[in-house]
């Protein structure tokens, strides 16, 4: 267990040692796992669907099936990084919605700018997942919505009612419920969008609380959960004035 989540990644490269090299760089970084490497893009193709990776380091020029063909096959393609010692298929990599496209040799800076944007692309994704689950929960009683978040490989089921409140660690969050701690990949911003505003709101740029956890108010703080929680500049009147609404303290 590497880091909160994983993020697989497959590698597609007729050249075993362009392989190595991209291997040899996540092996150097926490929460990236290398799920397979292909020789062959065409095996590659009848299992992708299956290993449904979060990003495909891919070379282009490649026998039988080249990388933008391939791209261009997938129903639901995930980040796609291209690497390749050609740069006049640039233009034809971002025609098909390429995150990056490397130059051989890669340098290991270039590669971890890649990485960011390979993982502001995935962000959104767990985003609208969560919205979509949490969303779909919306007309039933609160007591009973539910979603569920990726943690490490797994999904856990989360009921609403027992988040007293979430924490932003910067490409994830805490998730504090009554039971336990759970550390997601997602944005504090996204999570806080699709959870109900009538029983959460954001305090700080760093916190969400379930106002239904709400122990006690005092100066710019809020109790919750026993826990000292600060107010924001921005969010105090947004706060006090949920607080006086619930009738609360």
């Amino acid at each position: 267990m590497n880091s909160p989540q994983t993020i697989k990644c497959v590698i597609i490269d007729d050249d075993p040692l362009a392989i190595k090299v991209i291997e040899n760089y996540l092996g150097q970084m926490e929460g990236f796992e290398v799920t397979q490497t292909f020789e062959n893009p065409v095996k590659a193709f009848g299992t992708i669907e299956i290993i449904k990776p979060d990003i495909i380091f891919l070379d282009i020029n490649m026998p039988m099936l080249n990388g933008l063909d391939l791209v261009r096959s997938l129903e639901n393609p995930p980040a796609i990084i291209f690497t390749t010692a050609y740069r006049e298929y640039a233009v034809e990599g971002f025609e098909v919605d390429a995150t990056d496209y490397l130059v051989k040799p890669i340098s290991f800076k270039r590669f971890l700018q890649a990485i960011r944007k390979a993982q502001k692309h995935i962000a959104p994704q767990e985003d609208k997942e969560a919205t979509n689950n949490t969303k779909s929960e919306r007309n039933i009683p609160f007591e009973q919505q539910y979603t569920f978040f990726k943690v490490d490989k797994k999904m856990v089921k989360v009921y609403l009612k027992d988040i007293e409140f979430i924490e932003s660690l910067k490409d994830y969050i805490k998730i504090i419920t009554n039971e336990e701690a759970l550390i997601v990949y997602h944005t504090l911003t996204g999570i806080t969008e699709v959870l109900p505003s009538s029983k959460f709101i954001r305090i700080h740029r760093s916190y969400t609380i379930g106002v239904n956890h709400i122990q006690a108010l005092e100066g710019n703080f809020v109790v919750v959960a026993g826990k000292e929680l600060p107010i924001g500049r921005n969010h105090q009147q947004e706060v006090k004035e949920m607080i006086l609404k619930l009738g609360a303290l």
